[in-house]
């Protein structure tokens, strides 16, 4: 009966888990679909210039949630809540540090970040907005990471999987608004994905606003032992995100060379179609992780 229990509650996180991770693939389609319709070869080739960028917030905050969630797992299951708020606290103040370095990169150096990616002078401008807006949305979208991460193993799979899922569907449809009846080209279409987090979080609120939460921020000095030990844990999840990246990176580096930006356009929609198959293992293994850190 333990087993069958035990089976259960795995399937309920995984699948939930993974029914997320689809929908946040799907929006990057979305992207994909709404900038080649409104935007053409030119902003498709800026987005997949872009894109290893927001892999790396992605992956930093994905970092901080599992490790840091992880830990927390492991002080639930032992019933020591005060530890457990302790790393909780400190894996914000650690989301805090990262994303201030994300936001100050993006106001400061997205231009020359533009260069470095390969943007030429046709699709600079859009490659260095997406970069700036990406970058200012930087302390949302790892904000969310960590408390998906968090929500998910203090025992509530299902409002993750809703405010991944709301996000996402959010970002589609602003998509849509943004590029079509707005007119607003590719800055609509980063507006889209800058707010996608912003109304995950909203979801995620219902957490507390419910009470159902057992883990709390908690006013106390960083702890920086603490907070190396969350991320020592949670690197996996950066050099799966980052690794992803760097092959957007060099393969773009080599179709600019073949074929210019109109093959980095091509290239961009296999890549992303690529992240849906991607979806299904990262969740598998991100649902999975609440039960096994409390074996």
């Amino acid at each position: 009966m333990k087993e069958k229990g035990l089976l259960k509650e795995f399937a309920r996180y995984v699948v939930s888990n993974i029914c997320g991770m689809i929908g946040l693939s799907c929006y990057i389609l979305a992207d994909t679909f709404f900038i080649s319709r409104g935007l053409g070869a030119g902003g498709l080739a800026a987005l997949n210039l872009a894109i290893p960028v927001y892999s790396f917030v992605h992956g930093s905050g994905l970092m901080l949630g599992m490790g840091g969630a992880t830990r927390y797992s492991i002080c639930a299951g032992r019933g020591d809540s005060k530890n457990g708020d302790s790393i909780f606290s400190n894996a914000v103040y650690a989301m805090a540090a990262f994303a201030a370095v994300c936001v100050a990169a993006g106001i400061f150096f997205s231009g020359k970040l533009a260069l470095a990616l390969g943007a030429d002078r046709e699709i600079f401008a859009m490659t260095k907005t997406y970069l700036q807006v990406i970058l200012f949305f930087a302390p949302a979208f790892m904000a969310n990471d960590l408390l998906l991460c968090f929500v998910r193993n203090d025992g509530n799979p299902r409002l993750s999987m809703a405010a991944m899922l709301a996000g996402s569907f959010s970002n589609i449809v602003l998509d849509y608004v943004f590029i079509f009846p707005l007119g607003m080209g590719i800055l609509g279409a980063v507006l889209a994905t800058g707010f996608a987090p912003v109304i995950s979080l909203g979801v995620l609120s219902r957490h507390w606003t419910l009470k159902k939460n057992r883990f709390h921020f908690v006013k106390a000095k960083p702890e920086l032992r603490q907070a190396a030990d969350s991320i020592s844990l949670g690197v996996p999840a950066l050099i799966a995100e980052a690794a992803s990246g760097i092959v957007i990176i060099v393969f773009n580096a080599v179709i600019l060379r073949l074929e210019g930006n109109t093959g980095v356009a091509a290239y961009g929609v296999v890549a992303n179609l690529s992240l849906v198959v991607t979806a299904v293992y990262t969740g598998i293994s991100q649902g999975a992780q609440p039960i096994l850190s409390r074996l």
